[in-house]
């Protein structure tokens, strides 16, 4: 196995992009299997293992697998105790996004052979359940296009050498509710609105004197310190402890002024040698 660099399990929902991970992947120098019984998880390994050294393994394991998936606990087992740590890429969506993308596929649910479109999805979200629970990386693919998605797959997973930590940094409005993926929240509610002043209300936190608005305040500058430190110190601990992603969500009321400004300004503050950041701005758009 010495000859693996990497081994990344990609699983999660039936029409929440684990083609277009497993696409992007191939394009950042993956050697990518789809559909793999997770007992043939250690002979594929093996396998590979023969041939050219360093190379990063994404496997693609989902519901088609069936009767196969409960074999996968022993197999991650298996590559752990063979020296090589697995990490995992969790696709999710809402319902209801998952209902239309599969009614526009036209395509039947796997778990589906003679109930619902929605017993599929809850049948597989329970075979799914520790899995997601377990992900190194979590992306909720609800409000995303094919090429936002590509985005967050590249930030995570590209040149796995060059960082040891890939952060991902959302801003988003808490009336549509708080990111799935985010392994961290934060609330700039505590800051003036930009929205009551007339000739900010139509600009956004990219336009600089909505930043100057929003930075002006003392407590804007005290929170970029403070969670500043403590963002660098859990990517310290993220590293000593075998995981190199970090999803960080900044929330305001609407996703459009104080939580888009405080994302640029936080991502600005922690990209460096030992960082890659990424900034969404989930919500901007949307009023």
């Amino acid at each position: 196995m010495s000859a693996i660099r990497e081994v990344l399990l990609v699983t999660g929902m039936t029409g929440a992009g684990r083609s277009t991970a497993a696409k992007v992947l191939e394009d950042l120098g993956w050697f990518v299997v789809d559909n793999l019984p997770p007992q043939l998880l250690e002979q594929t390994i093996e396998l590979l293992g023969r041939g050219a050294s360093d190379t990063r393994l994404a496997v693609v394991v989902d519901a088609r697998s069936r009767w196969f998936f409960s074999e996968l606990e022993g197999s991650l087992t298996a590559l752990r105790e063979g020296g090589l740590r697995p990490s995992i890429l969790f696709l999710d969506a809402s319902d209801d996004v998952l209902v239309r993308r599969q009614e526009a596929a036209r395509r039947p649910h796997p778990l589906m052979p003679e109930g619902r479109l929605l017993d599929g999805i809850e049948a597989e979200r329970s075979m799914l359940r520790v899995l997601r629970g377990r992900a190194d990386v979590l992306i909720d693919t609800s409000h995303l296009n094919v090429h936002q998605l590509a985005a967050r797959v590249t930030t995570a997973f590209a040149d796995p050498e060059v960082q040891p930590i890939r952060a991902t940094v959302v801003s988003f409005g808490f009336k549509y509710g708080i990111p799935a993926d985010a392994d961290m929240v934060a609330d700039m509610r505590f800051l003036p609105n930009p929205f009551w002043v007339p000739e900010l209300r139509h600009q956004t936190g990219l336009n600089e004197p909505v930043r100057e608005y929003v930075y002006a305040a003392n407590e804007a500058m005290e929170f970029l310190d403070n969670y500043e430190a403590v963002l660098k110190g859990v990517a310290r601990g993220f590293v000593r402890e075998g995981k190199r992603f970090l999803s960080v969500a900044i929330g305001c009321t609407g996703g459009k002024h104080r939580s888009v400004a405080m994302s640029e300004a936080l991502a600005e503050r922690l990209r460096g040698d030992d960082m890659r950041v990424m900034v969404v701005h989930r919500d901007l758009g949307r009023e």
